[in-house]
């Protein structure tokens, strides 16, 4: 296999047969192993900072710290993903997010890092974030089209869940051996193999859709704003879509929260067996990408039957104390996530026209990693005042019931996903002022 030449591949590999998204591809793998290295040593650095009783009230707000920019911001980042160069936007906010990771690591090595400078660096990166979320996400399909987003979507769902199982077992042995200060340094490096496969991509091949004019004024960008809301407010594909990802990443994806403190308390396994743990979630995950992949559009029976097994794996999790049992239920946990989450974003993608992609991409980031403070904040709470377990069961009975009610109400609007010509005649319709999904 080769970054520049041709590429043969089946129904799961549709989108690497485009060179750009190859670079992209690799680039992303090499960075979230080093961020899912950076995941784990930065909970078990809090854990050592506040103790085991204090972990979960912290974890949990330094969750919301590092999501609230997102949550606060994410909209005027979608427009930002319309109005600037996609490409050049990314290696900005990727160079910044490597830079944050090395300052953590130098402040490790020097000894003097405290809570508050973890705090401060996670709303850095929040701030990040709000730019770079809602730009990477559109740009995928400048690389690929959208005949094949939905694969590229389940791909990079693969790469981020590879990275989880490789990231927390390398992570969990180096913790134990070199601390946490090197696998911050190695996190920080890591961006640089996006950065470098940005640079490598051609313009030439890349599909980007027509650029938003710059705002003069605040009322052009509340217009503009108000333009991306009321297209996914219309559009019930959409706007079903992001209710389940809202409801599945607020209950049903805290994982940071309560996994370092099961490690370390009710499971008693420690670090080797907190990186067990996220890997055993992440093999779950990389399952259910490789599976979503393979299918040539979003399933709306996925997108719902991903939560009820998150949400029920979430349940038995919350009623154990057998490691064995518990790395079942991780297993299924992280299958549930990825199938409803790679569902969601690929449903959106192939329902929006191009013009409109980054700002509603924006409300679809914004619901889905700025509803982390809350979630965070309401399973650290729960946790620190009546325990994990208590935290892990209302999670996963909400998702359950939440995924069920949507479920009733799919087979009762008999809602669809439609196939392609379908999508572009619609498009043709948005541009004339209809923004009413199909059914």
């Amino acid at each position: 296999m080769t970054f520049g030449g041709r590429i043969g591949l089946g129904a799961t590999g549709r989108a690497l047969r485009h060179r750009n998204f190859r670079f992209f591809f690799f680039g992303q793998l090499i960075s979230v192993t080093g961020t899912w290295m950076q995941s784990l040593a930065l909970a078990w650095l809090m854990l050592q900072l506040v103790g085991l009783q204090q972990a979960p009230l912290y974890l949990g707000l330094l969750g919301a710290v590092q999501f609230l920019p997102v949550l606060v911001l994410g909209l005027f980042g979608g427009i930002i993903a319309d109005i600037w160069p996609k490409r050049a936007t990314l290696i900005a906010t990727q160079t910044t997010a490597g830079l944050l990771a090395l300052v953590l690591s130098g402040l490790v090595f020097g000894h003097v890092v405290v809570v508050w400078h973890i705090f401060l660096l996670a709303f850095l990166l929040g701030l990040v974030n709000a730019v770079d979320m809602p730009t990477r996400q559109p740009f995928v399909v400048a690389m690929v089209g959208r005949d094949d987003i939905a694969n590229a979507v389940a791909l990079n769902s693969a790469v981020f869940n590879s990275a989880r199982i490789v990231g927390p077992a390398m992570a969990g042995v180096l913790i134990g051996i070199v601390g946490t200060g090197p696998l911050f340094m190695l996190n920080g490096l890591s961006y640089g193999a996006v950065v470098v496969g940005l640079l490598m991509m051609r313009d030439s091949e890349l599909m980007p859709a027509d650029r938003l004019v710059m705002p003069k004024t605040i009322g052009a960008v509340g217009a503009n704003l108000g333009e991306g809301l009321r297209y996914v407010r219309r559009t019930p594909l959409v706007l079903l879509a992001i209710v389940v990802i809202g409801f599945v990443s607020t209950f049903g994806m805290n994982f940071n929260v309560v996994l370092p403190v099961l490690a370390a308390g009710a499971l008693n396994v420690g670090s080797n067996g907190f990186g067990v743990l996220y890997a055993t979630m992440g093999a779950g995950a990389l399952i259910a990408a490789l599976s979503v992949a393979t299918l040539a559009r979003p399933r709306l029976r996925v997108l719902v039957g991903g939560g009820l097994v998150l949400g029920g794996a979430e349940l038995v999790l919350a009623n154990t104390a057998y490691f064995p049992l518990a790395l079942i239920a991780v297993f299924f946990c992280g299958a549930g996530a990825i199938a409803t989450a790679a569902s969601a974003n690929s449903l959106v993608q192939i329902t929006v026209p191009g013009p409109l992609r980054g700002r509603v991409m924006s409300v679809y980031t914004t619901v889905f990693a700025g509803s982390t403070p809350i979630g965070n904040g309401l399973t650290g709470g729960f946790g620190g005042l009546w325990g994990t377990p208590v935290a892990l069961m209302m999670n996963g009975g909400v998702v359950v019931v939440a995924q069920a009610a949507v479920g009733l109400a799919i087979l009762r609007g008999r809602m669809r996903v439609p196939a392609t010509a379908e999508r572009d005649r619609v498009d043709r319709a948005q541009v004339t002022g209809d923004t009413a999904a199909p059914r």
